[in-house]
């Protein structure tokens, strides 16, 4: 169920992200997502049994949600379109 909301998620994501009226803050904050996606530097570290990989399985969906939310009517409207 958590990868199904994620990946309508994702895809509108990559919508607004080729949307031509995107926000200027869009990228950089796609790029910041991405970038502790990857970083070994964790909210909570991966060594902790389970709660290393926890974090980054809550943490980036409230986070591209959080991004989707903060977007403009009119790009949520033409995104959502499809």
């Amino acid at each position: 169920m958590l990868w199904t909301l994620l990946r309508g998620d994702a895809r509108q994501l990559w919508r607004a992200l080729r949307h031509p009226l995107q926000p200027r803050w869009l990228k950089p904050a796609v790029a910041l997502l991405l970038l502790y996606l990857v970083s070994p530097v964790d909210l909570l570290p991966d060594f902790i049994p389970l709660l290393g990989i926890v974090d980054d399985l809550v943490l980036i969906p409230l986070a591209v949600r959080f991004l989707l939310q903060r977007l403009p009517p009119h790009v949520r409207a033409d995104i959502a379109r499809g």
